[in-house]
């Protein structure tokens, strides 16, 4: 989870310099593939908890 909150903190922190900062609009597009991979990486996570309930 923690790393899940760095990457999206980083798209953030990304993105916001990429509007911000005339030139540096690829840091913009980098923040939005960043937040992507993170979306992607906690949905793998979850759907990886969901096959572990026990049968009864």
């Amino acid at each position: 989870m923690a790393l899940f909150l760095f990457l999206v903190l980083a798209a953030v922190v990304l993105g916001l310099v990429g509007v911000v900062v005339e030139g540096l609009g690829y840091l913009l597009i980098i923040g939005i593939v960043v937040l992507v991979a993170s979306l992607a990486l906690i949905v793998v996570r979850w759907s990886r908890r969901s096959g572990r309930r026990p049968t009864r």
